[in-house]
C-alpha cells in the first residue's frame, strides 16, 4: 500500500524554531527566499525559552573596563583553551551588536538608572556581562523572533514536526522526511538549502533543565547523512537547578541568583566554594566572604566571590559536597 505523504518545496528549509533557527529563517528571507520553519512542538516552546539568566556581551554599560577582548579572554580561560579560539573570537566581537540588533526588533531588557541595558554578574564572566529581562530572558528573545521572523515575514512554519531523515542529491543534502504528529501524516520537504538547528542533547540525561526537545535529533539526522561530528563529549551541565519536590524535579536555578549574593553552603552550613579556587583564578577571586558580598553589591574594587566561577567547576565543587 503507497504511503500518502505530502510534498512541500522551499528554498531554505530551518529545521529547529529555538532562537538560532528563528535567526536564521530571519536572514534567509532577508534573501527574498522561499523559507519553510520546522520545529518539533508548537511554535514558541523550543528549550531558548528556558534560558533565564540573559545574554553575554561585552556592552560595558554597567562597568567601563569590559570589551570584547575581556569576555574572550573569559570565554578562553572558562573553555580550558581548548575552544575553538576563532569562533570564541567571533562570538565576543559580534554579542553586542546582536543584543543591540534584539533591542532595535523589540526586547525590553532590563535598564540602568540612566536608561542603558542592565547587565548582571555571571559565573565565569570577570565584569556584570549579561544583558537580562528579569528571569524570563530567553522567552523574550523568543517572543521577539518570531514577531520579527513569523509575523512581519511570510515564513510558513511547520508545527508539531519530527524530522527522522535528510535525504541527498550527490553530495548535497535537498530534502527532508517528517511526520506531524498530531495527523500522524508523513511529509516531504525539497529544498536547496537546509539549515540545522535542532539544539542538544539534554534530554539523554535523567535529571535536566533542557526542553524535552532536546534529544539529539539533530546530530543523528546530520551523522547519517555523512556529517562529521566533533567534540561529542562536551557537554554543559548547569550547577544548580530543583531536585525536590519531584514535580519542579529538574527546574533551573539560575546563576542570577549567586550573581546578586546568593552562596552555596553544605550540610553544615559552611560555604564550601572557598575550599577549591583554581590557581588560574586566584588572582580575580573573593578570599573572604565580606569581599565577594562587596563584588554584588558592584563593588569595582572587589573581587568575585568563588560561587561565581565558571559552569564546570562549580557544578564539580557541588557534587563532591553531595557525595560527603
Amino acid at each position: 500500500m503507497a504511503l500518502d505523504i505530502q510534498i512541500l518545496e522551499h528554498d531554505v528549509l530551518v529545521i529547529g524554531a529555538g532562537g538560532a533557527g528563528l535567526r536564521a529563517a530571519i536572514e534567509a528571507s532577508n534573501a527574498g527566499v522561499s523559507v519553510g520553519l520546522v520545529c518539533k512542538s508548537l511554535l514558541g516552546k523550543a528549550h531558548t525559552v528556558m534560558a533565564e539568566g540573559g545574554v553575554a556581551a561585552a556592552l560595558a554599560n554597567v562597568d567601563d573596563r569590559d570589551s570584547w577582548k575581556v569576555h574572550f579572554a573569559d570565554t578562553m580561560r572558562g573553555g580550558q583553551y581548548v575552544n575553538n579560539w576563532r569562533m570564541a573570537e567571533h562570538h565576543a566581537k559580534e554579542a553586542p551588536d546582536r543584543v543591540r540588533e534584539l533591542e532595535k526588533w523589540g526586547a525590553v531588557f532590563d535598564r540602568t538608572k540612566d536608561g542603558k541595558i542592565l547587565q548582571r554578574n555571571f559565573g565565569g564572566h570577570r565584569y556584570p556581562r549579561l544583558a537580562h529581562v528579569g528571569d524570563r530572558t530567553g522567552l523574550e528573545i523568543i517572543r521577539t523572533l518570531q514577531d520579527k521572523s513569523v509575523h512581519e515575514r511570510e515564513i510558513k512554519v511547520y508545527m508539531e514536526c519530527t524530522v527522522v531523515r535528510l535525504f541527498k542529491q550527490g553530495d548535497r543534502v535537498t530534502g527532508a522526511l517528517g511526520y506531524f504528529r498530531e495527523r500522524g501524516r508523513f511529509v516531504l520537504f525539497k529544498a536547496k538549502s537546509i539549515v540545522m538547528a535542532t539544539g542538544g542533547l539534554g534530554k539523554a540525561y535523567e535529571i535536566t533543565s533542557n526542553s524535552w526537545e532536546y534529544t539529539g535529533d539533530g546530530y543523528s539526522l546530520a551523522y547519517h547523512a555523512g556529517a562529521d561530528l566533533i567534540d561529542m563529549e562536551f557537554v554543559q551541565f548547569h550547577p544548580t537547578g530543583m531536585v525536590w519536590p519531584p514535580s519542579v524535579r529538574g527546574i533551573l536555578v539560575t546563576e542570577g541568583v549567586r550573581g546578586e549574593g546568593g552562596v552555596l553552603r553544605n550540610k553544615d552550613g559552611k560555604r564550601f566554594m572557598f575550599d577549591d579556587i583554581p590557581d588560574n583564578y586566584k588572582n580575580q577571586t573573593a578570599d573572604n566572604p565580606e569581599e565577594g558580598w562587596r563584588y554584588t553589591q558592584g563593588d569595582k574594587s572587589a573581587r568575585r566571590p568563588p560561587e561565581l566561577l565558571t559552569r564546570d567547576h562549580v557544578a564539580r565543587c557541588i557534587m563532591r559536597e553531595v557525595k560527603a
